[in-house]
Formats: C-alpha cells, sequence, structure tokens
C-alpha cells in the first residue's frame, strides 16, 4: 500500500502548548488511595507517595494535572483534606457513593507536583457550593495576605503561596448526574460572578468554564452558547470531554472515531467565534480539553459495585494495541487543531481509566503508554497543516477514512517530526515525504506496531517500541503507531 505525505512550513497550524499533554486525578477508585497515595506499599517514600507512580509520571512528562476532579468535585469540601493527617475525618462522596477518607488533600496533591515536576489545575466546587468558598480556597493557594486561609496554609506548613495559574469552575455542570446541576443561564452568571471575584483577588489567573459534559448531550450547542453569552468576557477556555465507548461496530469503526473528536472540536470552535462575534470582543476563547480517554472494559465489573467501600476498584479497564492506536490518532487530532486547543488531559493518569496501572508493589505500562509518552517527548514546536493521502476503506458514520492519519511538527528551523497511524491490520504502508521541498535525512523511525488488536499488555509480556532502519524507503507496519524524525 502506498501513502504521500507533504507539509510546509507556509501553512502553519500555530504553536503547540505543552500543556496538551496533561492528565487528571480524581479522588474515585483507586486513582489516589493505591495509586498516588499509598503509605503502605514498599514503592512510598516518607510522604506515602508512591515512587514508581512518580517515576512513570515523569516518563510520560505530564506538565500538567487537574485536581480533585471531575464528578468528585461537586461535593467535595477542600477544607476537609488538609491539616494534621489524625484530625482529618472519613466523609461520604456522593459522585462515586465511596467513603473518602480524605488522608490526601490539596497539601499533598501540591507537593506531589512538585515532585513530578507537574503544576496543577484546580477544579472548584460550584455544585454544592459557591463564589465565597471558591474565593477561600483560592486565598488559600495564592495569597501572601496576612489573612484567615492564607495563614491556615502557614499553619499547615507551607509559608509561600501555590501561585496555581489554572482554575475549573465546576465540572459537567450541564449533566444531570453532577450534584448541584444547574441549568446554562444559571451556571453561566455564577461563573461570571465568581470569575469576577476570584481575579480580584489574583489578576493572574486563567479560568475554565464549563461546556457541554459531551457531544451527544440534547442541550449541547445552546449550553455553550448560553453560558458564554454570560460571561464570555470573563473566562478564557471552555471545556471540552469526550469517551469513547465500546467498539461494538468491529476494531476498523473504533481506531477512527477520532473523527468524532476532530469534528467536535470544530464544532465547538465555532460556538466560540460566534459567541466572540455576539459579544464583540476582541479575545479570542481557547478550548482546555480537559477530559478525553477510551472507557468501557471496566463497565460491567463496575455494574456490580458495593457502594460506600473506600478506593475499590473501579474503572480499572486494560487496554488492548486497538485502544492505543485509537489514543494516537487522537493525540494527532489534538496536534490539528495547536491552534485553538491548548490544555488537553488525558483522563486518567493512574488506576482509573489510566495509563498506569499498580499493584502492592509494582505497576504495570498499559499499551495507551507509548503514545502518550512519544507526543509528550516529541511535539513541541510548531504543527504543520499536513495532507497525508492514502487508499480509504468505508465506516458508515465517518465515510471514506483513510488508512494514514497523520501530522508534521516542526521542532525548529532544522528538524521535524511526523506522528504516523498506519489503521490497517494486515498490510504496511510505504509512505513518501514531502516537507518544503526540500533534501531531508531521517535520523530516527520509532515503530509500535501489532496485528493483534486485542493484545494487552502484562507483567509478562507487552508491546515494545522499536527503532526501525528505513535505509531511504519510509515503511508503516501493519496496525502501527509511527514517530519518525528528520532533519533538512
Amino acid at each position: 500500500m502506498q501513502g504521500k505525505l507533504y507539509a510546509t512550513d507556509l501553512f502553519p497550524i500555530g504553536q503547540i502548548d505543552h500543556r496538551i499533554n496533561s492528565s487528571l486525578a480524581e479522588h474515585m477508585g483507586r486513582s489516589i488511595y493505591g495509586g498516588i497515595y499509598d503509605p503502605d506499599s514498599p514503592q512510598a517514600d516518607d510522604s506515602g507517595l508512591r515512587k514508581d507512580v512518580m517515576a512513570a509520571v515523569k516518563e510520560l512528562n505530564v506538565p500538567l494535572v487537574r485536581y480533585p476532579g471531575g464528578n468528585f468535585v461537586s461535593s467535595y469540601h477542600w477544607e476537609d483534606g488538609i491539616g494534621p493527617r489524625d484530625q482529618r475525618q472519613q466523609k461520604v462522596d456522593l459522585a462515586w457513593q465511596s467513603v473518602e477518607s480524605n488522608q490526601f488533600g490539596l497539601d499533598d496533591f501540591m507537593d506531589w507536583t512538585t515532585k513530578v515536576d507537574a503544576e496543577a489545575m484546580i477544579a472548584v466546587n460550584l455544585g454544592t457550593r459557591g463564589i465565597e468558598d471558591a474565593c477561600n480556597l483560592l486565598e488559600y493557594c495564592n495569597l501572601d495576605t496576612n489573612t484567615y486561609w492564607a495563614n491556615k496554609r502557614r499553619e499547615n506548613g507551607h509559608p509561600e503561596p501555590y501561585h496555581v495559574k489554572f482554575w475549573c469552575l465546576g465540572n459537567e455542570m450541564d449533566a444531570p448526574w453532577q450534584i448541584g446541576h444547574k441549568t446554562a443561564h444559571e451556571y453561566g452568571q455564577l461563573v461570571n460572578e465568581t470569575a469576577k471575584a476570584m481575579r480580584s483577588l489574583d489578576p493572574s489567573i486563567k479560568i475554565v468554564v464549563c461546556g457541554s459534559s459531551n457531544e451527544h448531550t440534547p442541550t449541547f450547542g445552546t449550553w455553550e452558547s448560553t453560558v458564554l453569552n454570560e460571561c464570555y468576557d470573563n473566562v478564557d477556555y471552555i471545556s471540552m470531554h469526550q469517551y469513547y465507548e465500546l467498539p461494538s461496530k468491529g476494531t476498523m469503526h473504533h481506531v477512527a472515531k477520532s473523527i468524532r473528536m476532530d469534528q467536535f472540536i470544530n464544532s465547538v470552535v465555532a460556538l466560540c467565534d460566534a459567541a466572540k462575534a455576539t459579544k464583540k470582543s476582541d479575545k479570542t476563547l481557547n478550548i482546555s480539553f480537559d477530559e478525553w480517554n477510551v472507557w468501557y472494559h471496566s463497565n460491567e465489573h463496575d455494574a456490580h459495585l458495593e457502594p460506600w467501600q473506600q478506593a475499590p476498584h473501579r474503572l480499572e479497564d486494560v487496554y488492548n494495541f486497538e485502544d492505543a492506536l485509537l489514543v494516537g490518532s487522537s493525540l494527532i487530532t489534538l496536534l490539528k487543531h495547536a491552534d485553538r486547543v491548548k490544555i488537553a488531559c488525558f483522563a486518567q493518569l493512574v488506576n482509573v481509566i489510566a495509563p498506569i496501572l499498580t499493584t502492592k508493589d509494582g505497576l504495570l505500562k498499559q499499551t495507551i503508554f507509548t503514545p502518550l509518552r512519544d507526543v509528550s517527548k516529541y511535539a513541541h514546536g510548531t504543527a504543520l497543516r499536513t495532507s497525508a493521502q492514502s487508499p480509504t476503506y468505508q465506516v458508515p458514520e465517518f465515510g471514506d477514512v483513510p488508512y494514514l492519519d497523520a501530522v508534521t511538527v516542526k521542532n525548529d528551523d532544522h528538524h521535524y517530526t511526523i506522528f504516523a497511524v498506519n489503521r490497517y491490520q494486515t498490510e504496511s504502508l510505504d509512505l513518501a515525504v514531502k516537507l518544503n521541498n526540500d533534501q531531508l535525512q531521517e535520523t530516527s523511525h520509532l515503530s509500535y506496531s501489532c496485528t493483534d488488536p486485542e493484545f494487552k499488555n502484562s507483567p509478562e509480556q507487552s508491546v515494545l517500541e522499536e527503532t526501525i532502519q528505513d535505509d531511504g524507503q519510509i515503511i508503516l507496519k501493519p496496525f502501527s503507531w509511527n514517530v519518525i524524525t528528520f532533519t533538512v
């Protein structure tokens, strides 16, 4: 099978924000307890933080982590998780019908982000709480004043402010399942007033407003328009969430679902630009795609979970190779929208629909780990509009789907990286590349392939990325994720 790729510096998409490689750590299942924090594990440091998990997170080079949710945040009192651990009380978590021990909280999270070289994105409870509580939380995190909550932070052993830059005002507030669900008009007004109050405390912060919880909700579109009409001038990003479900229509349909992500982004960009025109604003609103992933493997198990457990095994999907290729194509899609998608959080990071699964004394890097790591390592610079041509196959939902999915990144004046997926299960793709009509020298080709779409990594056997010697001819293996670097 033959494929062609052409890109030029004359048609840049936009500068890539490293925060598109971000993630989410929610108080849910074993994401925190048994994942990030596990004082009984032989892998724990003196603070109870898993050293092996921190090493894996640093390997992923995650620049930002959203916390503490997720649905969890909409009934959470952050004050319950600060101060001496022996004085913290257990509470019920309404979102996941679990018991929250509060042994890991805000200060513990901030300490952890320092150890993994990430910045924090803090979500505010606008479900059961409101403006005053949001301002108290901001004071605790960011202010250096001689006032109650700033002094409380100092009492808890943190004399210097955290200077948290990114703040999410609520989570999926359009969703009927959300604790404190609101109409678009109610939520938009609350965001506007909360944002004004928070900026009066710290004008440097960046604020994310909730878009629709997914593209299939009956209010998608009208929610965004109504909310932005209320708060456009006082927010900086709008959130997007998307999860890929059970591949009931087969592998070739499953690995094409990144097309749905592309369509979703285009729709939200159009809604943001319409709001900009309506408001006669000079500001362009960008996207925080702060939840996305594949989620279906754990559905049957979780349907039988008993409520009110502490850190139950919930949403512990074990991913296969077709999931890895879908994640790879989704990352390519995010890069194709580098002009507007400035933050993207793979949800989640540890144990809960995550690239990292832990046991008491070890961990497993899932199939999806590799493309996430590669993009965080190599996708820096400017994304270029890329013409990728190949044979196609037919999917009723999407029409003609190309076997080749690819994007080109200009790292600097002399270095380029191509990220490419070959969706064909049984046939390799001979790729002809043309960049700026320049003479190219290929310097590296990393290939990650497996012809069994159902293959799952295990402690005994994992799919490994390999270096390919192309000898002047670029060959993409069947059913493969590829990272190809060039110098000119």
